[in-house]
C-alpha cells in the first residue's frame, strides 16, 4: 500500500540523500515506491536528490614525503569528483525514471560534512521528509553513530 504525500494545496518536498551507494539507490527507489501513486500525478511533491561531496582536502605544494604535488593531480582529483557527482545524479535520475512516477525533480549537490549539510538542506528547504539508506552497519557499529548524529537529526 503507498502512503500517499497530499497535503491541501501545500507543496510537499522530499529530500533523498544520494550516493554512489546501492543503499542511496534502494532508498530512493523505496521513497518512490511507497511515498506516490503512479496513477496521480504528483504537482504538489517536489522530490530533492542531494549528493554531498566531501570538503575539499587542503592541499600544500609539498606532501607528507617532501614529494611535490602537482596542478595536474589536483586537477584529476577535482575531474573526477565531477564525473561521480555526473555518475551518482545519472544512476538516481534513471532509478526515477523507472519507477514510471512522475513529480517534480530538483537535483543539489553540496560540499562539506554529510551530516551538516544535509541537516541544513532539510531545514533550509522545509522539506517534509528526508529519506536516506543505512550502510548495513551492525549494531554495535551503529551506536556509536547514533549518538552522535541523535541531537543533528533531532533537530530536523
Amino acid at each position: 500500500m503507498a502512503m500517499e504525500v497530499k497535503m491541501m494545496g501545500r507543496e510537499t518536498k522530499i529530500v533523498v540523500a544520494v550516493d554512489e551507494s546501492e543503499e542511496s539507490m534502494y532508498a530512493l527507489s523505496w521513497c518512490l515506491n511507497n511515498f506516490s501513486s503512479k496513477n496521480d500525478q504528483n504537482t504538489n511533491t517536489t522530490l530533492i536528490l542531494l549528493y554531498v561531496k566531501p570538503p575539499p582536502s587542503a592541499y600544500s605544494s609539498l606532501d607528507a614525503a617532501g614529494y611535490l604535488f602537482s596542478t595536474d593531480a589536483i586537477g584529476a582529483m577535482e575531474k573526477y569528483a565531477k564525473e561521480l557527482v555526473h555518475s551518482v545524479m545519472e544512476r538516481a535520475e534513471a532509478v526515477y525514471q523507472h519507477s514510471g512516477v512522475k513529480m517534480n525533480v530538483e537535483k543539489k549537490v553540496g560540499t562539506g560534512d554529510a551530516k551538516d549539510v544535509i541537516c541544513h538542506t532539510v531545514e533550509k528547504l522545509r522539506a517534509d521528509t528526508l529519506v536516506m539508506g543505512s550502510h548495513g552497519y551492525g549494531f554495535f557499529k551503529r551506536l556509536p553513530i547514533n549518538y552522535s548524529l541523535s541531537y543533528e537529526f533531532y533537530k530536523v
